[in-house]
């Protein structure tokens, strides 16, 4: 008991915070081996670091063993609320780097995959334009899923996303950028390759690749007359599906155009069997102001109205 008094009434310590973010990045990795090499650590040394976590707050955070990684009640709160103060300790950084006259500073940014082909994709222009103004700011991109990304802006993990506009979430704040069409294709070798028509009835005796992630009720529609037989979690599971030759699936138009112009995919249908995305940059309602973040959406906006 008394031991749990003394930790709770210690003051927080560099040495403190290097363990919560030790102590983050295994709740993220999902236990201590997958940590390793996030962390470029020993097991033994993580081991180490959340015991004397554990001692300084006075808590049990996680079970180990052979039985897995699993986190105790107690622990899943510190890890919120060592995320709260990850995203308290950004801001103020942020806002003692706003006080400068040289932009300083990062931009965490997630992004959801295969959009760098896109033609109108203002991203590159945009951070591009931001480093000429701040050639310290450090860019940080991650590429996932669109749930994650939003997840991340939300809880202060990312200062900003771009995500497909599926759903609006209350949280955020919504800046559309462009639209991206997607076509069904299949892959030389498929027996719909070299067809002069193709029917829907073909379509739906086909076997079809189709996306595990979320999609607006439109495009699901679409994918319901297909017989989906392999599924891949992003565009570019898909595509390799596609080029197998044994599937038929649904691609961004900017991303098969590689292969439709080496002749090794086609589209099918094009005119009915066709999608429009929405995409938008997001970004968290009520966040600390961030010059690094305010300036990258300046370019991003000028670059769409160009």
């Amino acid at each position: 008991m008394s031991r749990r008094k003394e930790a709770l009434t210690g003051q927080l310590s560099d040495a403190d915070l290097r363990l919560l973010r030790i102590y983050r990045k295994v709740v993220e990795c999902g236990g201590f081996s997958a940590a390793e090499v996030e962390l470029n650590i020993s097991r033994a040394a993580i081991s180490m670091a959340m015991s004397d976590l554990e001692t300084r707050l006075g808590l049990r955070l996680c079970q180990r063993g052979r039985s897995g990684f699993a986190l105790t009640d107690e622990g899943a709160e510190i890890y919120e609320a060592a995320l709260q103060l990850k995203a308290a300790t950004e801001g103020f950084r942020t806002r003692v780097n706003g006080l400068h006259a040289w932009l300083k500073g990062e931009l965490n940014i997630g992004i959801t995959d295969n959009l760098v082909t896109m033609p109108q994709m203002h991203i590159t222009d945009a951070l591009s334009a931001l480093k000429a103004r701040g050639p310290e700011v450090q860019i940080n991109i991650r590429m996932i899923p669109p749930h994650d990304i939003e997840l991340g802006v939300l809880d202060g993990r990312l200062h900003t996303g771009v995500v497909p506009a599926i759903k609006t979430l209350p949280g955020l704040h919504y800046l559309s950028l462009y639209e991206e069409t997607s076509q069904l294709y299949c892959a030389q070798g498929h027996p719909l390759f070299d067809a002069e028509t193709v029917t829907e009835a073909q379509l739906g005796s086909s076997d079809a690749v189709t996306p595990a992630y979320a999609q607006s009720p439109e495009i699901k529609a679409l994918h319901e007359p297909l017989r989906a037989t392999a599924s891949a979690t992003d565009r570019e599971g898909i595509a390799f599906l596609i080029l197998s030759g044994r599937y038929i699936g649904y691609l961004p138009t900017h991303v098969a155009e590689r292969w439709v112009r080496d002749g090794r995919m086609r589209a099918l249908r094009p005119d009915t069997c066709r999608y429009v995305t929405h995409y938008s940059a997001i970004t968290r309602k009520g966040a600390p102001p961030n010059r690094v973040l305010e300036c990258y959406l300046e370019e991003l906006g000028r670059l769409g109205e160009d």
